[in-house]
This record gives C-alpha cells, structure tokens and sequence, in this order.
C-alpha cells in the first residue's frame, strides 16, 4: 500500500496571515518605562552593543519562562 500524497497549503495573503499569527497570542508585558533599553558607549575600541544588559536579560527571562526558541523570543518582544 503507497503513502498518500501530502497535502500542501500555499498562503495567499501572507503578510495578513502573519498579522493573525501575532494577534492569535496576544499578550501585553509591561516593562519599567525607566530602564534604559540601548546601552551607554563603553568608550573601548570594537563594536559598541546596541542593547542594554539589563533589556537582554529581560528577553531571556522571557524566552525561559515561555519556553520559546530565540527567534520567537524576539518577535514577542518587538
């Protein structure tokens, strides 16, 4: 006995489609309006980081609490 054929969706509305992706699990996290997201220039040669130490442990806390992959992570937080 052959396997069937597997059934392949295609999405016509993308962008609308992803919207309702994001809409599906709405949630709203509130963060302290003081904490400073982007980080002060270190004054040290090299790349400068572009985000806070504390903004990247406020996203990795969240990515363990949700058990989400790094990706899913930051679309949640944007």
């Amino acid at each position: 006995m052959s396997k069937p054929a597997p059934t392949r969706c295609r999405t016509l509305n993308g962008s609308s489609y992803n919207a309702s992706l994001r809409e599906r699990g709405s949630l709203t996290v509130w963060f302290d309006p003081g904490m400073a997201w982007h980080a002060a220039p270190s004054g040290k040669q090299g790349r400068q980081q572009t985000f806070s130490d504390a903004a990247i442990q406020a996203c990795l806390t969240i990515k363990v609490l949700f058990g989400l992959p790094l990706r899913q992570t930051t679309g949640f937080v944007a």
